[in-house]
């Protein structure tokens, strides 16, 4: 069956650069959605796979600095320096991971075979490498170790338009209708622009290890 899926989604890590409309990024998945059996099937190994793994968390980056009262009393020239610094260290810190991973695709890429396994973050570790669905995972939890929440990173299934080539990203929603890119192998973008910055690529599936949704042009859904 996933067999079947790989080719009739035509999937594989796309190589090769590519605004895109807008997009509600968190539809709830149709229940004839091709791809969320495959979703499915990796999220009950990931889950599995942390079951009996240890990942070191840091404390998360949007912990509130005392209590409640206290930021109601804060200066309003304070909480602005405040947030824009907080704003500036995620986002370098986020450009720096970009740059780290992609830089270490030259090491550890590799083509699957003839039949796509999306891997587990363990899988990826005991492999040394992986294709961009591997090497993406890696992005995914680093940026949830270091403090980004569960409800700004997502994984992301997006396509090339010209050649409907399916590759694996990171996508970061500090602006939840205009997320940051991440993408392990450079194949769609280096660096870490915006989805509106990347030409030719529409998002498919915005997913975590516990959500699977479906993305849906504004454009269309407006129609």
């Amino acid at each position: 069956m996933v067999l079947g899926l790989v080719v009739s989604l035509g999937w594989g890590c796309a190589a090769g650069l590519g605004g895109s409309p807008g997009y509600q990024y968190f539809a709830n998945a149709p229940p004839d959605d091709a791809w969320s059996h495959k979703i499915e099937l990796w999220q009950a190994r990931e889950r599995a796979d942390h079951a009996v793994t240890t990942t070191v968390t840091l404390a998360p980056v949007a912990a509130s600095i005392g209590d409640s009262n206290a930021n109601e009393k804060a200066s309003g020239e304070l909480r602005e320096k405040f947030d824009a610094f907080r704003a500036e260290r995620k986002r370098a810190l986020a450009r720096d991971l970009a740059g780290w991973i992609q830089n270490q695709a030259k090491e550890h890429y590799f083509e699957d075979g003839p039949i796509d396994h999306w891997a587990t973050l363990e899988e990826t570790f005991r492999s040394n490498g992986d294709d961009c669905d591997g090497l993406e995972l890696v992005v995914y939890y680093l940026l949830r170790d270091l403090g980004f929440t569960s409800d700004e990173v997502f994984r992301a299934i997006v396509y090339r338009n010209d050649d409907l080539q399916h590759h694996m990203v990171t996508l970061w929603f500090e602006d939840a209708e205009d997320p940051w890119v991440i993408d392990p192998t450079g194949a769609m973008t280096s660096g870490m622009p915006r989805m509106s910055e990347v030409h030719g690529w529409t998002p498919l599936k915005v997913f975590s290890e516990d959500n699977n949704y479906t993305v849906t042009s504004r454009q269309t859904a407006g129609n």
